[in-house]
């Protein structure tokens, strides 16, 4: 057992504590005067979360784990961005009622607009990175190289002109690119996750040593809770030094350990009975005996009925004293034999089923049963739904499942930003099926072009988020119709959403570039191509609600009004608002209010406006773009 400090609390302990317990890549470990290993802040990590600038590093030695283009892809994490998600009605399904998102574009830049949004709120994370064999495509950040390198590299490009940079290993930042892109995804997924969530990583050899070190930094060490092997194939088809790899790597890390628990399968409790009529309900037999005890945990226990003598078995102790051994019989929990038998135990130690503390067993550390999590299974699922694709590698639905199923949390958001062929989403609507749970999805894919020579491409899918899309699509349906009655309100739709540049111009004039030609470009600051709908959801992640709500259109004075979430947002874009239909639209008494900065009729208008909202509704948040 622990021993008491027997003094004070150790202030500076526990303040490096809480900062880990905020930032925990901010806590190191170095020797202090005597020799001794403590852990401290780094005060160059600490002061780069406040900075958009490269914080330098000091000469202290310490334990860390560094690479080419760190201190530039941690700075990157921190850097906004003002890019936009717009809305793609016309490639969504059932946009009006679903509460699932599938969003297009580099994750890098959707993470960062998902920070106010979804701070907090993801229950679980499951990812699928590039595994960096040499023939993987990866994104290649601002950071990750200088602009002549970028323009010499040869790799593809992505509809929206986002880069992916093909990393070989005669690269010779061939490890640190890969830590460079995979780092600040990491950091800003954290952000993201809630205090009981939980992160999944698969991964094979080429990066899991890296991986694990980056997450450790990240997550904190102390907040890993284990690696899952899951077998993917029986045999490798080129075995070149005579080891047959069958397994990836699962990577699991929590946000606090100490709020989360993975449950496994549910027991089974057939073996409860109640053959005795015990008014304690139905029992199994139990080992008695213990580990650890002492003198009085160990001695001597006299069969009633046969008088055969029972000690605790060698090396053991009784799990009771005889105190609580002469409870337990007053109690009925001991049951003494009535027949004698020489190689049997002369008493039943009874366990109650109302007496399990857990129904379910741990999540097992090995997937490998049945081979029913192994990657052909996935192929097989996705030709079911296609017969024209030769997708590589999807991971099985069931594998998601399991990992999902061990949260038990039948309401939680599932976050996968590199979904490639949407297995995430499948394995969502699926489980929702199975368990009439409300689990919602947010899938992220870059549009990555397929090749080419491939069959999908052949089949008109010109980019992975086209796969992924119309898997969502073909598995919904399916698994909606094999529900049957039970399938009536599966959300198995999805709204879709694009990355985008800003909704808003990039202009600037200084004060004696204005003239009357200008002043009347400047009318709208928003760009020409941008809906309402565009104007609304950029308002929505500035403002940070989430994506999924239901909406409606009013029209007040023959002006178009946009209520989010019956009054979350309330938002006009349109032009010549008089007072009148501000008063109305502060009537509706919405907490957040939102104009176009050219809405109003006149400038005595627009100044005025915060005045009446103060009369009418003077909790409502008034802003303009």
């Amino acid at each position: 057992m622990e021993k008491m400090r027997m003094e004070s609390m150790d202030i500076v302990a526990q303040n490096v504590e809480n900062i880990g317990n905020l930032f925990p890549d901010c806590i190191t470990e170095a020797r202090d005067e005597n020799g001794k290993i403590q852990k401290i802040v780094d005060r160059d990590r600490l002061m780069q979360k406040f900075s958009h600038k490269i914080i330098g590093g000091g000469t202290t030695e310490r334990y860390e784990f560094t690479w080419v283009g760190k201190n530039a892809s941690r700075v990157e994490a921190n850097t906004t961005t003002n890019k936009t998600l717009r809305p793609c009605i016309e490639e969504s399904k059932d946009w009006d009622n679903t509460e699932n998102l599938y969003i297009e574009g580099d994750n890098l830049e959707v993470l960062k607009l998902l920070q106010n949004s979804y701070f907090n709120k993801v229950k679980m994370i499951y990812i699928d990175p590039p595994y960096n064999t040499g023939n993987d495509f990866i994104y290649v950040d601002d950071f990750a190289q200088n602009i002549d390198e970028y323009e010499e590299a040869k790799g593809s490009f992505d509809e929206e002109g986002n880069r992916l940079f093909k990393n070989t290993d005669t690269n010779g930042r061939f490890h640190s690119d890969w830590c460079s892109m995979i780092y600040p995804r990491l950091i800003l997924a954290r952000n993201l996750l809630a205090d009981d969530g939980v992160i999944f990583i698969s991964i094979d050899d080429n990066e899991q040593a890296n991986l694990k070190k980056i997450c450790n930094e990240i997550f904190g060490e102390k907040n890993f809770i284990g690696e899952i092997i899951r077998k993917t194939k029986s045999i490798t088809n080129d075995i070149k030094n005579g080891l047959n790899i069958q397994h990836e790597a699962l990577l699991v890390y929590a946000k606090y350990i100490n709020l989360l628990k993975l449950i496994g399968n549910e027991k089974k409790l057939e073996g409860y009975k109640n053959p005795d009529n015990d008014p304690n309900g139905e029992w199994c037999s139990g080992d008695p005996s213990a580990k650890s005890g002492g003198e009085g945990t160990y001695f001597e226990i006299k069969n009633l009925y046969t008088g055969k003598s029972d000690f605790p078995p060698k090396g053991r102790y009784w799990a009771f004293s005889r105190k609580t051994f002469d409870e337990y019989i007053k109690k009925g929990k001991i049951l003494f034999k009535k027949v004698y038998k020489a190689n049997e135990r002369g008493f039943i130690f009874k366990r109650y089923k109302n007496e399990l503390k857990d129904r379910y067993n741990p999540l097992n550390s090995l997937f490998a049963i049945e081979n029913k999590y192994m990657n052909q299974i996935g192929t097989k699922e996705l030709n079911l739904l296609f017969k024209e694709i030769d997708f590589i590698y999807p991971k099985p639905v069931n594998f998601i499942k399991l990992l999902i199923t061990s949260l038990n949390d039948k309401s939680s958001i599932i976050l996968d930003f590199f979904s490639g062929s949407a297995t995430t989403a499948h394995a969502v609507m699926q489980l929702n099926a199975e368990d009439g749970g409300k689990r919602k999805f947010i899938m992220v894919q870059l549009p990555e072009k397929t090749d080419e020579k491939s069959e999908a491409f052949k089949a008109g899918y010109k980019n992975i988020c086209e796969i992924g899309k119309e898997r969502i699509r073909r598995a919904g349906e399916k698994i909606k119709e094999e529900a049957g009655l039970n399938g009536q309100d599966l959300d198995i739709g999805f709204r879709v959403l694009k990355l985008d540049s800003s909704n808003m111009k990039d202009i600037y004039y200084s004060a004696d570039e204005y003239d009357q030609g200008m002043l009347e470009n400047m009318q709208s600051n928003t760009k020409e191509d941008r809906t309402d709908l565009d104007l609304l959801f950029g308002c929505l992640v500035d403002w940070g609600l989430e994506l999924d709500k239901p909406y409606t259109t009013k029209v007040i004075n023959g002006h178009k009004v946009h209520i989010y979430n019956d009054g979350d947002l309330v938002a006009c874009f349109e032009n010549d608002l008089d007072m009148k239909t501000i008063d109305e639209i502060a009537k509706l008494q919405a907490l957040r209010v939102v104009f176009s900065d050219n809405s109003f009729v006149d400038s005595a208008t627009k100044i005025n406006v915060a005045e009446h909202f103060k009369m009418i509704a003077p909790d409502t948040d008034i802003k303009v773009i």
